[in-house]
């Protein structure tokens, strides 16, 4: 039996922080999904590095991580991202899209992303799972509601054409999105730990993207909730390896 092989497709660079601590943002994801006797390959797209395209066809499945870029936005990499995911999706394989990912893929498949009209949504939420979930997520019996730590300013607005909402929010409407049977995005963070959301919390009041006061609110508001990691990793691990 031949080992499974995937590939990450890293959209956001490493802070020395959770380089030394979680072995980089692709450390945190192969943490999450990868099982014994599979192989994960990691491409920093945001850096130009890409799969070739004759390997494509050796992996059975991708995801796409969070970035600190904007989905709409149109540079060199995002446009070579963008299609990429369009041969991907033309050859019918898994992706997987967190955040930045999932708004990518939305774009890609013919949708819309845009600024939040509410602004930024940064700390644990609850979201509300559809009823017409995949069977094979159906059947893992999960609750209707779970918590997921969000950490975005950005969403996709109209869903691409053949897409389908699969769960949402008070606060955003395409909290997961599936298109067919193999692609499906998740715009929470199932792989962030609540010591990964204060550290950007931090980064971005440095940065300047938030004022102190937003970030010291969200930062207590988060302390009070716990989010559903296990069964975010059941639910990401079945979908991407089409388990029933």
């Amino acid at each position: 039996m031949e080992k499974k092989r995937f590939g990450v497709l890293m959209c956001a660079e490493d802070s020395e922080y959770v380089k030394k601590v979680y072995g980089g943002y692709s450390g945190v994801f192969v943490r999450m999904l990868a099982e014994e006797g599979e192989t994960w390959d990691v491409y920093k797209v945001a850096c130009g590095d890409f799969p070739d395209e004759d390997d494509l066809g050796l992996y059975d499945g991708f995801v796409i991580t969070g970035s600190c870029s904007d989905a709409h936005g149109n540079d060199t990499w995002v446009n070579d991202l963008l299609n990429l995911l369009r041969k991907l999706d033309s050859m019918n394989k898994k992706i997987l899209g967190i955040c930045f990912g999932h708004q990518i893929l939305g774009r890609a498949l013919g949708g819309k992303v845009t600024r939040s009209p509410t602004g930024w949504d940064l700390g644990v939420r609850t979201i509300t799972l559809s009823p017409s979930l995949p069977f094979a997520l159906i059947s893992l019996d999960l609750p209707s509601r779970l918590s997921i730590i969000e950490c975005h300013r950005d969403e996709i607005r109209e869903l691409p054409a053949k897409a389908e909402v699969i769960a949402w929010s008070d606060k955003t409407g395409i909290e997961m999105f599936r298109y067919g049977d193999h692609i499906m995005g998740i715009q929470g963070h199932p792989e962030y730990s609540k010591d990964i959301l204060f550290h950007l919390i931090d980064r971005l009041i440095q940065r300047n993207y938030i004022i102190d006061a937003f970030g010291k609110q969200a930062r207590d508001r988060a302390a009070l909730w716990e989010p559903d990691r296990e069964a975010w990793k059941k639910l990401c691990v079945t979908f991407l390896k089409g388990r029933l």
